[in-house]
């Protein structure tokens, strides 16, 4: 098998290899010789090769359109993936200079109108991105489906979340109570905005810098419900005693360039990226894990305040 050196020097890549975050994706910072540009190493098994081109695709052609986003970065011979020994295929995109706006678990240091003023701008910054994602050709792009099935169907993508090993018996028929709720309730929806989203613009993948704020990380992007988007971003905030002030500014911010869904949609969509996490960390820890827990306990925490609310 190639070693991260040889993978690399395929893409023109010249001194070390520097690993800067171990996720869904490996990512390490390698140094060509124009700029720095992100190695990236695709988790086996969750996107095929087709996947993974159409998010270069889509991602190649936002970033020519001026979204701010990482572009791929093609090999010399015109290739933008390297297939791996061990199922991983190996990408390189464009490097963004910047900081995360937040992380998982750790509270804003700024304050309350500090808080809301970024959020209204990631609420623009993804109404950017919905208008143009609209605007470009996506002919070709094969990607997962955020749709009724995919959210809240028997098999949803990111597993059964009602199965978390972390739910009591009681709490697992609450789960499916809620998810048979949400699925009418979806299903009902009527004229909801639909089409390519990012759904996963949690704050670790959305950096900021002098120039304004980058989304970066496409890899479970797709097409989908476009609330679910500010839903996403909004589910590491759960807890906040403002939350309702933080949904308010990105809805006003996704407001100023499109048509923005209600704050009940929000909350509903909010409530539905909570039941996906509980099923993504199944098959992510062990079933013991108080990860499981916590993700399970997140996902009861929305369906009973979304079932509760008049």
């Amino acid at each position: 098998m190639k070693n991260l050196n040889e993978i690399a020097a395929e893409w023109g890549a010249i001194g070390s290899v520097e690993l800067v975050a171990e996720r869904e994706n490996t990512v390490y910072r390698i140094m060509r010789t124009d700029a720095p540009a992100a190695l990236r190493l695709h988790r086996a098994g969750y996107q095929n090769e087709a996947s993974i081109l159409s998010e270069l695709q889509w991602t190649k052609r936002l970033a020519e359109a001026g979204f701010p986003c990482p572009k791929p970065i093609a090999k010399p011979d015109g290739t933008f993936l390297t297939p791996l020994a061990d199922g991983r295929f190996a990408s390189v995109v464009s490097w963004v200079e910047g900081a995360q706006i937040g992380a998982a678990d750790e509270p804003f240091e700024g304050s309350i109108t500090q808080h809301c003023d970024l959020y209204s701008n990631l609420g623009r910054l993804l109404a950017q991105l919905h208008n143009t994602s609209d605007g470009i050709n996506t002919d070709g792009i094969t990607r997962p489906t955020w749709d009724l099935s995919g959210l809240l169907g028997k098999v949803p993508f990111w597993g059964r979340f009602w199965e978390n090993p972390a739910l009591s018996a009681s709490e697992s028929n609450f789960m499916i109570y809620a998810r048979d709720t949400a699925h009418a309730h979806l299903r009902d929806m009527k004229n909801a905005d639909f089409g390519l989203i990012h759904a996963d613009a949690l704050q670790e993948n959305v950096f900021i810098n002098e120039a304004g704020l980058t989304l970066i990380d496409f890899d479970d992007a797709g097409f989908g419900y476009r609330s679910y988007d500010l839903g996403v971003s909004l589910s590491q905030h759960y807890t906040l005693r403002y939350l309702d002030d933080l949904i308010a500014a990105i809805q006003t911010g996704y407001g100023t360039l499109r048509k923005a869904p209600s704050i009940e949609d929000i909350k509903f969509f909010l409530m539905l990226r909570c039941f996906a996490s509980s099923g993504w960390v199944i098959s992510r820890q062990a079933k013991k894990s108080p990860t499981q827990r916590r993700y399970a306990e997140r996902a009861l925490h929305m369906a009973h305040q979304w079932l509760t609310t008049p």
